[in-house]
């Protein structure tokens, strides 16, 4: 139940009863009866339902929250003055987003949170009434329309979070310089055309880049070696083509092996209690996982299933931070870098599904936080480094490599009459004398152990007549002894019976 004694208060300039397990709608009484001198407003992670009334007239109102509960029906207006709106996850919110995008005054929010709702009107070009804007949440509604040209006009946007709704048209081409920018989400969207070829150029703190499930195509622009403050880099089930930029060393975050980065923008630490939202989302493992912290995030890159051909430039083993890199279901051609070993961060490489050739760098082996590895379905050939690590992975890694063998495949041509030895770095080397040169050595050393030993005996048994004697004399002199003790222990069972 709404919790009565909040209609007597009076004088409020704040309400926080957030989590109280509410199941109620909020009374129109309890509306009017609220001064407008309120300036916080927290109802969150409750179970309210129904309808929100005009706010507009709380012109003090700077915080509103009323995430996590059942509201149905419009956005309500808010005074132009109002900061930080949060109407995150209410399943039933579905109208009224244009008119609120498009208010006929200039709004001072700063921050607003639309997400997870079921919003599915067009996205409206009115952005230049949003100045003061620094982070926008609509993910996980069924919002349309395109990217305006005038979204360019956010000048403080530090977080753009529009995944997972069905956002059409190209990238504004005029979207060059968004200095504060460090999140940019627009994944499983329907987004086409080409990333414009200076897109980036101004993006000096982006360290959050995703646009997978999208439709773009053409190259991989190479302004995009200019995000050096790059953290994540997802442009994953697209249709790009073209090859893999060699300037991917210009990425200076990822080059840095440390694993909190140094360049990141703390402003992005959010400054309002409002704000709940994942900071970032990507492929982790073959799992979509949401970080919440940029000082945790895991740096990598994912450019799996696009149509991209061509070598893997060597440069990209100079990025030493990377945590994860899935270069997967392209047309990928040539070898593996022989420095790929230099990755000492790594943890997840998938490589599978492309066309690559020549033989496993042995340099792959020294990655020892490598959990996943995948480099099945290529070309690849020869044996797999032995006496390492690499013989640990399931032979699902490697299938599919029709020149490739030895553990975990089947044994290579040979193996089973060549043993390995290890020396004395610990990794394994074929003997190189062979099997067969073993097995000889101990066969002439038993034949020759018998020959000298049976003549070493007998032959001077037969060539010396005095030892000839004594030897069969000491014979003699043993079986009379055993005969003797034989009888004696028969003679004394038979008397104690």
């Amino acid at each position: 139940m709404f919790p009565k004694w909040l209609l007597t208060q009076q004088n409020l300039a704040a309400v926080d009863i957030s989590g109280a397990q509410i199941s109620d709608i909020v009374p129109e009484s309890f509306w009017s009866s609220v001064p407008s001198t309120l300036e916080q407003f927290n109802m969150s992670n409750n179970m309210i339902y129904g309808v929100l009334p005009d706010l507009s007239t709380f012109q003090s109102l700077y915080q509103f929250d009323m995430s996590s509960n059942n509201l149905s029906g419009a956005v309500p207006s808010f005074p132009g003055n109002c900061f930080e709106l949060n109407l995150n996850n209410n399943n039933k919110l579905s109208q009224g987003l244009y008119r609120f995008l498009c208010p006929k005054t200039e709004m001072n929010l700063g921050f607003l949170n639309l997400s997870n709702n079921l919003f599915s009107e067009m996205l409206p070009d009115c952005w230049r009434y949003f100045p003061s804007l620094k982070i926008l949440n609509l993910q996980n509604n069924n919002i349309g329309g395109k990217l305006s040209s005038s979204i360019v006009s956010l000048n403080i946007l530090q977080a753009l979070h529009m995944r997972n709704n069905t956002i059409s048209g190209e990238l504004p081409k005029s979207w060059v310089n968004s200095p504060y920018l460090v999140v940019l989400d627009l994944a499983y969207n329907s987004l086409s055309g080409y990333i414009p070829p200076t897109f980036g150029n101004g993006f000096k703190n982006l360290s959050v880049l995703s646009l997978r499930n999208n439709h773009f195509s053409m190259a991989i622009p190479s302004s995009l070696c200019q995000l050096s403050s790059l953290l994540v880099l997802d442009l994953s089930n697209n249709h790009l083509s073209g090859t893999l930029p060699k300037c991917l060393s210009d990425l200076t975050e990822m080059v840095s092996a440390k694993h909190f980065p140094q360049t990141i923008n703390t402003s992005y630490t959010v400054q309002s209690s409002l704000y709940d939202s994942d900071i970032a989302w990507f492929m982790w493992k073959r799992k979509e996982h949401s970080f919440d912290d940029l000082s945790g995030l895991y740096k990598g890159i994912d450019i799996s299933n696009n149509n991209l051909q061509g070598p893997i430039p060597n440069e990209i083993s100079s990025l030493a931070g990377l945590v994860f890199l899935n270069l997967s279901q392209n047309n990928l051609s040539g070898g593996i870098p022989s420095g790929i070993g230099q990755l000492t961060s790594l943890e997840f490489l998938d490589l599978s599904h492309n066309r690559l050739s020549g033989e496993i760098p042995t340099s792959l082996a020294s990655i020892s936080y490598l959990e996943i590895l995948d480099l099945s379905e290529n070309n690849l050939s020869g044996r797999i480094p032995s006496g390492t690590q690499l013989q640990g992975f399931d032979e699902s890694a490697y299938m599919g490599n029709p020149g490739l063998c030895g553990a975990p495949l089947p044994t290579c041509l040979g193996d089973e009459r060549t043993p390995i030895v290890q020396n004395g770095d610990n990794t394994a080397q074929p003997n190189e004398h062979g099997s067969d040169d073993l097995f000889l050595g101990l066969y002439i050393s038993v034949v020759l152990g018998v020959i000298t030993g049976f003549w070493g005996v007998c032959g001077s048994l037969v060539l010396k007549r005095s030892w000839r004697r004594a030897f069969f004399r000491f014979l003699d002199d043993t079986k009379d002894k055993v005969y003797v003790l034989v009888v004696v222990d028969i003679a004394r069972a038979c008397r104690r019976s």
